[in-house]
């Protein structure tokens, strides 16, 4: 993780002095090292301090392609994308995915072939897994801490001939995209003052840089899946929010079935995911409470920590472990003298608390990991693609053995002993963070970039 550079021979003073004097006018600087150039503060072309016009398109366009996402895949291109894009840029993974994408659909829809369908979702799953886990390294490279609490992705569904259509016209906008990689904006900068200066050996801090793909496999590529490996803060909130997810996921196939004990009809018994999304609306609530703190924290003149964004998994924690015992125990066979009002109230609040903690645990993995939030992010997409996919499998043979209310029961359980992790991370997360190399080491990146003075 040392940083990869290249150490130049100091110029004479002369060249020195009008390098001295070029810098500020291409709002750079002379690292403390004397040798490396870096951002200066006040940059315009660095991401964080675009136009707020220019934030917002950009951001608006790689959010529009976290609409065509699928679970099939993903496990693998978000393992190889991410720290793709940590050393080489984000833009051009954006464009090629939205064309191949389209191909890739229109495979689906026109080839008539099992194998073709096959090849067709495989190759989307692969492909999605870019906005799905670079999007977040985009929009930690934009907007800062406070501003990313109010940045919300939105999943949906198309059909694949209006997902073709849709993805090329988004191709075609993807090239106005601006390049957020800050190193490899800075990398350009300095390529132009060569070309001013005739000073050749001018390089600029890059600790991304790979000289060639062999050094890019071994120090970037199975980054995520080191991580998830060798970091508890990664390797815990990949779990936790897995499963926070794959619960959904569960419930497809799981809240038909038992309302269908309620008397429902089939399409009735679909009704009550109405309840979970009324839920996702009341994550509003939560924000408006984050935004409080950052304001207490910043008129205060103190720091905000990772630590002190955890609100919503304080608050998230606790009530979905009551809220699935709630409903586990108020749906038949068990319980058939409540009405069924009483668990769908159960499922409200099961989808604001499962949504919270998929929320505040990404934005925790962003705050820890900064400029390599993207790996952090990959790790777990890895482990959530994994469980999303295996439980809806094991729903309707563990409904059949168990019965409905241990088998919901099972997840209460699994959601009390996550209770324990929220003063955990308030308590040790920072001497976690600070006893970890690679923590330290984004700090220190982010730190040598960083031209926002409020820190994260």
């Amino acid at each position: 993780m040392k940083t990869v550079s290249r150490v130049i021979t100091a110029p004479v003073e002369s060249i020195k002095e009008t390098l001295l004097a070029l810098l500020p006018q291409y709002g750079l600087k002379l690292a403390p090292d004397g040798v490396h150039i870096q951002w200066a503060l006040g940059n315009c072309r660095h991401p964080r301090n675009w136009s707020l016009r220019r934030k917002v398109y950009d951001t608006t366009l790689i959010i529009f392609l976290e609409f065509f996402t699928y679970l099939i895949g993903q496990a693998i291109g978000g393992i190889v994308f991410p720290p793709y894009s940590e050393v080489f840029g984000r833009k051009k993974l954006y464009v090629a995915s939205s064309a191949l994408y389209g191909l890739s659909c229109i495979l689906i829809a026109s080839v008539p072939s099992s194998i073709g369908v096959a090849i067709g979702r495989c190759l989307c799953g692969f492909l999605s897994a870019i906005p799905t886990t670079v999007v977040v390294g985009s929009i930690e490279d934009t907007f800062n801490s406070r501003e990313r609490v109010w940045v919300i992705c939105i999943w949906t569904i198309w059909l694949f001939y209006i997902a073709a259509m849709v993805t090329g016209i988004l191709t075609l906008l993807l090239l106005t995209l601006n390049e957020s990689r800050p190193s490899l904006l800075l990398a350009r900068e300095v390529a132009t003052l060569r070309k001013v200066t005739k000073i050749n050996t001018l390089e600029g801090l890059n600790p991304d840089k790979a000289p060639d793909m062999r050094s890019f496999v071994r120090i970037a590529l199975f980054r995520p899946i080191r991580l998830l490996f060798t970091e508890l803060i990664v390797s815990t909130v990949s779990i936790i929010s897995a499963v926070a997810i794959a619960i959904v996921y569960l419930f497809t196939e799981a809240l038909p079935l038992i309302y269908e004990s309620f008397g429902f009809t089939p399409k009735q018994a679909c009704l009550p995911f109405i309840a979970i999304g009324l839920g996702l609306a009341l994550g509003l609530l939560t924000r408006c409470l984050d935004l409080r703190i950052i304001t207490h924290h910043r008129a205060q003149g103190r720091p905000l920590l990772p630590e002190d964004k955890l609100t919503g998994f304080w608050i998230g924690a606790p009530i979905l472990a009551a809220a699935l015992w709630l409903f586990a125990w108020t749906i038949p066979p068990a319980v058939t003298n409540l009405p069924w009002l009483v668990s769908v109230a159960a499922l409200v609040l099961a989808g604001y608390s499962l949504n919270e903690m998929d929320y505040v645990l990404g934005g925790y993995l962003t705050d820890n990991y900064l400029s390599y939030a993207a790996s952090g992010l990959a790790a777990l997409s890895l482990v959530r693609a994994l469980l999303s996919a295996a439980l809806p499998l094991i729903s309707e043979p563990m409904l059949d053995r168990l019965g409905a209310n241990f088998s919901v029961s099972v997840l209460a359980a699994v959601a009390t002993v996550f209770c324990i992790v929220p003063p955990l991370f308030s308590r040790y997360g920072r001497g976690i963070r600070a006893r970890s190399a690679f923590a330290r080491f984004s700090l220190t990146v982010y730190r040598e970039y960083s031209v926002d003075e409020e820190g994260y």
